[in-house]
């Protein structure tokens, strides 16, 4: 599998500089289940997007800060590829920022989480699992950071899994599209350093309801799973 990363993070911080960058995260993510693929990254909120999409067997869509509702041009220009990607039967995945911008491209629409910020370990139930999903896994915890969520599906949507406060938290179109509103490729270190860097711009009650689950195990490796089993069905 030669997968294209769409990096649309635009975090300029000293906690992105010293950390991987996202398709390093998905890469060190997938390797326990897909050794053997391949990865080449696209800086999207740089303006750096795939020439073709000829010659990747999947895409995916990173998180970011930035909203699916902005009108930088480039999130316009990332929606009409993830079109193009649908049109060419290419499959896509998308978490967070990623699973928001594929939903407005395809036609749903993004809105603000009512209750605020959802920040740390979040336990998902997954209640219509895709094929690709594993059974024995009905509650998967990842770690969440958004206030942003899909409010209304695109056309042709299957709600796969959510939450009380997050009703739509994985979708899927077809069996060509997959997204998650959470961050399998965000470790915990990763989420403890994202909470320090938190600390004092959102509610104090965000970060200390965070921190209460740093402890607490996270189902990446099941994840990584379906996502390696999302891609691989597309390939027959």
């Amino acid at each position: 599998m030669h997968i294209a990363v769409l990096d649309a993070n635009t975090d300029r911080s000293a906690l992105a500089a010293r950390n991987v960058s996202e398709m390093e995260k998905f890469r060190a993510l997938l390797a326990p289940t897909a050794p053997d693929w391949t990865f080449a990254a696209f800086k999207v909120d740089e303006g750096v997007f795939p020439d073709t999409l000829a010659g990747f067997d999947g895409i995916i869509i990173s998180g970011s800060p930035a909203s699916a509702r902005d009108s930088d041009p480039w999130v316009g220009q990332l929606q009409a590829l993830i079109r193009d990607a649908v049109a060419q039967d290419i499959p896509v995945f998308g978490a967070c920022f990623g699973h928001q911008v594929i939903a407005a491209a395809l036609g749903g629409e993004i809105g603000y989480n009512p209750h605020g910020w959802e920040l740390g370990r979040v336990e998902t139930r997954t209640h219509s699992p895709a094929p690709w999903m594993d059974a024995d896994c009905p509650v998967v915890a990842l770690h969440a950071a958004h206030k942003e969520q899909v409010t209304v599906l695109p056309p042709g949507a299957r709600v796969l899994g959510g939450t009380d406060l997050v009703p739509h938290g994985h979708l899927a179109i077809g069996d060509r599209i997959f997204t998650t509103q959470y961050h399998p490729e965000i470790t915990t270190a990763f989420m403890a350093e994202l909470i320090e860097e938190m600390d004092g711009t959102v509610e104090s009650t965000v970060t200390d309801r965070a921190r209460q689950g740093l402890p607490q195990d996270v189902n990446d490796a099941a994840m990584a799973r379906w996502i390696a089993n999302f891609f691989n069905q597309t390939k027959g």
